[in-house]
């Protein structure tokens, strides 16, 4: 009987073994390599593609704020807005509440074009949640809404850590 009990807690350990060690990385995997295919497409860099994600959910942003969500330096980001604006992906516009600061926005171009490069992905994505239900889908979206606040935590302690802050 002693056993019976330990093997539902066994069982739920190895599941979360597997989503945490296995499944979880080999898709994150897959994600980088289809963000770096998505970039050549576009003749950008990865972290381009992360930067026409954070303006086409978030909207127009100053330099800096969008440094921060790419995880860049100020230099490096004023480099990676200089490549979007020649692929006429972004453009530079005068922030309406502040004329003497720059907002940087996605063109309609740049958001069609990221649109098209994921569209398969996105087919497919909806393909295989097709068989869900909507319970099975707000547990997926709690999951990765969870996941994404993780990763944006452990992000921040690394480069805590990194700095010299514990």
């Amino acid at each position: 009987m002693g056993v019976a009990m330990a093997e539902p807690a066994a069982g739920r350990e190895a599941l979360l073994a597997e989503v945490t060690t296995d499944v979880v990385p080999s898709w994150a995997i897959l994600v980088v390599q289809l963000n770096s295919l998505v970039a050549g497409r576009l003749g950008v860099t990865d972290t381009d593609v992360q930067c026409l994600f954070v303006l086409g959910r978030h909207g127009p942003t100053t330099p800096g704020v969008l440094a921060k969500h790419v995880n860049l330096t100020t230099g490096s980001a004023s480099r990676m807005i200089d490549r979007l604006v020649a692929a006429g992906c972004v453009r530079r516009v005068a922030d309406p509440h502040d004329r003497r600061r720059v907002l940087i926005e996605p063109t309609q171009e740049g958001l069609d074009r990221v649109s098209a490069a994921y569209a398969g992905l996105i087919a497919r994505t909806r393909d295989d949640l097709g068989d869900f239900d909507d319970a099975e889908l707000g547990t997926i979206v709690r999951f990765m809404k969870t996941a994404e606040r993780s990763t944006a935590a452990e992000i921040h302690r690394l480069q805590a850590t990194l700095q010299g802050r514990t």
